[in-house]
């Protein structure tokens, strides 16, 4: 088996970064950072973040795992004491792999040109360069709704609990196939109207955006933040491309919820 490790570069994370590998290569598996069957995520989720894009094109041969050196992390579940035993599991155990669904985004502009795709874990956002962001919203090819306000950010059920649940979102078990459409600061008075609440659409639907008021906007794609001009629409959908996670014993996704958000310190 091949294997990578991910960094979140404090000392911390680089001290158990070097001996998993060390530990890892003890065993015979092949430290390969270009083509790996599991990459180790050491740090938090925005280290597992940077895991996926840095392997998003071989999201069908790569799973990941990861190890959380901070606060508990959604998609990190193992503690760095427990580091002989993760790789002992790597080493040894045939392991678990679940998947979850990824959001799509697709840029088109307005003098055509090539569209850019791109692939989020945990969100996508737009917001207006500058002033209100007024977007034509719409839902299976149809009409829904002009929205006036801050912005508006599509997520992935794995990622609503993150910048989604801040927006007044549900949270979503990461098994279902869909995505949530959440709305910032809406404008609602007597002239504009927005449904104002979160929606999910599921696998079959697609969410696509038209700019009234303006080509350039800034969209987030997880941690990355990037200015299109002259864009003709934004595009939402469930990706058909999954994340794999690989599981060596239960990582229930309640309990994790609970815990960071109910449970006393």
């Amino acid at each position: 088996m091949k294997f990578a490790i991910t960094s979140k570069g404090d000392s911390k994370s680089n001290t158990l970064m070097h001996k998993m590998r060390t530990y890892l290569q003890d065993f015979n598996l092949t430290y390969d950072e270009e083509q790996p069957d599991i990459v180790i995520s050491v740090g938090g989720d925005g280290t597992l973040l940077y895991a996926f894009h840095r392997y998003r094109s071989r999201l069908d041969k790569t799973a990941f795992v990861g190890v959380h050196t901070g606060h508990l992390g959604f998609y990190a579940d193992w503690v760095p004491e427990e580091i002989e035993k993760l790789v002992i599991a790597i080493a040894k155990t045939p392991y678990q792999i679940i998947e979850y669904p990824l959001l799509e985004t697709i840029i088109r502009y307005q003098h055509g040109g090539r569209e850019t795709r791109y692939l989020a874990l945990n969100e996508s956002t737009v917001k207006s360069v500058e002033g209100t962001l007024v977007m034509d919203v719409e839902i299976r090819g149809q009409h829904f709704e002009r929205f006036r306000g801050d912005g508006l950010c599509l997520s992935t059920p794995s990622g609503s609990t993150a910048y989604n649940k801040a927006l007044g979102g549900a949270i979503i078990h990461p098994s279902l196939p869909a995505i949530q459409f959440a709305e910032m600061a809406s404008i609602n008075n007597r002239v504009f109207r927005t449904i104002g609440s979160p929606l999910i659409l599921p696998a079959h639907h697609t969410c696509m955006l038209k700019p009234v008021n303006g080509p350039d906007f800034l969209v987030t794609i997880d941690h990355l933040s990037l200015l299109h001009k002259d864009v003709k629409s934004i595009q939402y959908r469930v990706a058909d491309e999954k994340i794999r996670f690989a599981r060596f014993r239960p990582f229930p996704f309640w309990k994790r919820v609970h815990d960071s958000f109910v449970a006393d310190e």
